[in-house]
């Protein structure tokens, strides 16, 4: 299991992957790549921008992931195809966006600890609850996994914090 996350400072981004034993969570490797922002920041085309970073770290691991947690939307984009869409297609691996908030759709009802997001009349992703009273995941398929695998996912990487253990050691470890 891995995750990724960017972070930025002046005109350099820093991204980390990271990859964790699935059913421990303890981490068994991370790599970091800094790369010069070849692409401006524009709401809803951060894939251009955070991308070539992360593909270039996660091409950096000796043990490829077989799923990669991304902190940004898969298919609940506006465009249907967001930052872990792109990642997932460029390396050619299962990815989930797990983003902090929605980009775009509607929540529908919770059942338990989860609720669908809906676009257009279909379901892009899921709201979840991972924890009583704390904020929300919105999670979407990235690339070769279903919605229900994705969830699966999410909920088994999530420990004591609300974020998932790849996408929180990524965070962690890409912070400049």
């Amino acid at each position: 299991m891995g995750g990724v996350d960017v972070s930025y400072m002046e005109d350099r981004a820093k991204a980390a992957a990271v990859v964790l034993d699935f059913q421990t969570m303890e981490q068994r490797e991370a790599k970091i790549s800094w790369t010069r922002v070849a692409f401006p920041y524009i709401p809803t085309f951060l894939a251009f921008r955070e991308a070539p970073p992360i593909v270039q770290a996660v091409q950096k691991l000796e043990n490829r992931p077989h799923l990669l947690l991304v902190d940004g939307h898969g298919v609940a984009h506006p465009l249907g195809c967001g930052l872990a869409s792109h990642v997932g297609v460029l390396l050619k691996i299962p990815t989930v966006g797990v983003a902090k908030r929605l980009l775009c759709g509607e929540v529908g009802e919770f059942e338990g600890r989860r609720a669908p997001i809906f676009l257009g009349g279909k379901i892009v992703g899921m709201a979840l609850a991972p924890k009583p009273g704390k904020k929300l995941l919105y999670v979407s398929v990235g690339n070769l996994i279903t919605l229900d695998e994705a969830v699966d996912a999410v909920f088994r990487c999530i420990r004591e914090h609300v974020q998932p253990e790849p996408l929180k050691i990524a965070h962690q470890l890409s912070r400049v």
